[in-house]
């Protein structure tokens, strides 16, 4: 795992074998952080980051500079993966929460100006984590809402949604509050 753009761009992490996840791929993280190049200032933004895994999107949104990057898994070891390779790196705008992320997002939190979603592809509760996200008020307003998900998952016709990204076998669906 590498991360790809910002103070660190080019550094290789060691992530340790064993690990319950599976990191979105370098090809599809470009795709993505072209994207969002486009349309946000890193620097101010708050970010919440659902089932965190490795800390591979945490640590792309860090290293371009986000005042906050949030970031939740339910495995003990990612988290404590996550929390040690942040504090290697000299990240301070990097919290962890070990949590439930379904139980996470069912209890008002703060607002967050981009939150970033990557479950399980197995999981069934794609519009469960929509719904609880936006009723419970996570995000922020002019906010957006990623969710990478499957090719057999669509959200064409959720309310906010705006667009949909494929890279591979990876897909984005995009969402503005």
């Amino acid at each position: 795992m590498r991360i790809i753009g910002g103070i660190h761009k080019g550094r290789i992490l060691k992530v340790p074998p064993g690990l319950p996840v599976r990191p979105t791929t370098d090809f599809a993280k470009s795709g993505l952080f072209n994207i969002l190049n486009n349309r946000i200032d890193f620097e101010s933004l708050k970010v919440l980051d659902l089932f965190c895994g490795t800390g591979n999107i945490t640590f792309e949104f860090a290293s371009r500079g986000a005042a906050l990057v949030h970031a939740i898994d339910m495995h003990t070891p990612c988290v404590h993966y996550v929390q040690a390779e942040a504090q290697k790196l000299g990240f301070t705008s990097v919290q962890t929460t070990r949590a439930d992320v379904f139980k996470f997002i069912q209890q008002k939190s703060r607002q967050y100006d981009l939150i970033f979603v990557d479950p399980p592809y197995e999981t069934e509760k794609y519009a469960e984590l929509y719904t609880n996200i936006i009723e419970n008020d996570f995000l922020a307003e002019d906010g957006l809402l990623i969710i990478e998900h499957p090719k057999r998952v669509s959200f064409a016709d959720a309310p906010l949604f705006k667009e949909e990204r494929e890279y591979g076998n990876v897909h984005f669906s995009f969402f503005e509050k």
